[in-house]
C-alpha cells in the first residue's frame, strides 16, 4: 500500500483524466504508450514505475533531456532513444507502433487548422488498430460568448491566453473521418469561466 503522503511522488503530476483511464483498466502494462508532446514527463511517472513500454516526443530539447533523466531513474531498462526531439506532426515512428497515444494539453497550441489536422493524423498513424487515443485539449464548448476570435480557430481566452479551439462539431467530424470508435462520450470541464477543457477518447478500428 502506498502511503498517502507519497501518492504524488509515486504517480507524478498525472493528468486526472489519464489516471481515470488507468483506473478503468483501459491502459494496462506492459502496453506500449506514446506521450505526444511529453514535456518533462509529468504524465509518465507511474507508467515508468509500472512497467509500461514508454515513449515520448517533444520539440524542446530541454524537455527530452528531462524525460530521459526521469526514465533513466525509474525505468533504466528503457532505451534513451524512446524519447525524441520531434514535432508531433512529424514523428519518426513506424505506422501502428503504439497501443496508446496520449495528447495532454498539446493540440490547442496548433498554429492553424492545417497544423492541428497534421498532428491528429500523425498520432493516428502511429496508433495500432484497436489502440486507444486520449486527448485533452482546449475547446470553445461552454464559453462561446466569452472568447474573442483572433483568426481561423485561434481565440483569446478569458484567462489571458491565445489558443486554437475546437468545438463539438469539429471533434465529431474528425472522429468520423478517422473512422474512430468512441471509447466514451466527449467530456468538457469549464474552469470558472476562464477556459474550457475537453476530453476526446477514441479507439482505432481494426
Amino acid at each position: 500500500m502506498i502511503p498517502t503522503e507519497n501518492l504524488r511522488q509515486y504517480f507524478g503530476n498525472i493528468d486526472i483524466y489519464l489516471f481515470d483511464q488507468l483506473l478503468k483498466g483501459s491502459i494496462l502494462a506492459p502496453m506500449r504508450v506514446l506521450d505526444a508532446g511529453c514535456a518533462g514527463g509529468r504524465n509518465v511517472v507511474y507508467l515508468l514505475r509500472a512497467g509500461f513500454d514508454v515513449y515520448g516526443v517533444d520539440e524542446s530539447e530541454d524537455a527530452i533531456r528531462r524525460i530521459r533523466a526521469l526514465a533513466n531513474s525509474l525505468a533504466p531498462q528503457l532505451p534513451q532513444e524512446n524519447f525524441r526531439v520531434e514535432r508531433v506532426e512529424k514523428m519518426s515512428f513506424a505506422d501502428a507502433t503504439f497501443d496508446v497515444v496520449i495528447s495532454s494539453a498539446v493540440l490547442h497550441f496548433a498554429r492553424d487548422e492545417e497544423n492541428w489536422q497534421s498532428m491528429v493524423q500523425e498520432m493516428w498513424r502511429v496508433l495500432k488498430p484497436g489502440g486507444l487515443f486520449l486527448a485533452r485539449l482546449a475547446s470553445s464548448i461552454g464559453i462561446e460568448d466569452q472568447i474573442v476570435l483572433i483568426g481561423g480557430r485561434r481565440y483569446h481566452l478569458p484567462d489571458g491566453t491565445d489558443r486554437f479551439l475546437v468545438d463539438e462539431e469539429m471533434l465529431l467530424r474528425t472522429s468520423r473521418q478517422l473512422r474512430g470508435q468512441w471509447s466514451e462520450p466527449l467530456k468538457t470541464v469549464v474552469v470558472q469561466n476562464m477556459r474550457s477543457m475537453t476530453n476526446w477518447v477514441l479507439s482505432k478500428s481494426d
